[in-house]
């Protein structure tokens, strides 16, 4: 799943946690939120590295 569903599954599941007074799903909900986070930054990291390595092989 990518990071924006992940993020969006969470928010969901915190909302519903919130509504049904649930602490586990509000959990559920920030762990998911938080692994969306985590994707998104492990892309943003591994688009830097091959751009690095596009503007090496240019050289």
């Amino acid at each position: 799943m990518g990071e924006k569903a992940d993020k969006a599954k969470g928010r969901t599941k915190e909302a519903a946690g919130d509504l049904t007074d649930n602490d586990r799903l509000k959990n559920e909900g920030k762990v998911d939120r938080a692994s969306g986070n985590v994707k998104e930054k492990v892309g943003d990291g591994a688009d830097k590295v091959k751009d690095a390595l596009r503007r090496d092989d240019k050289d």
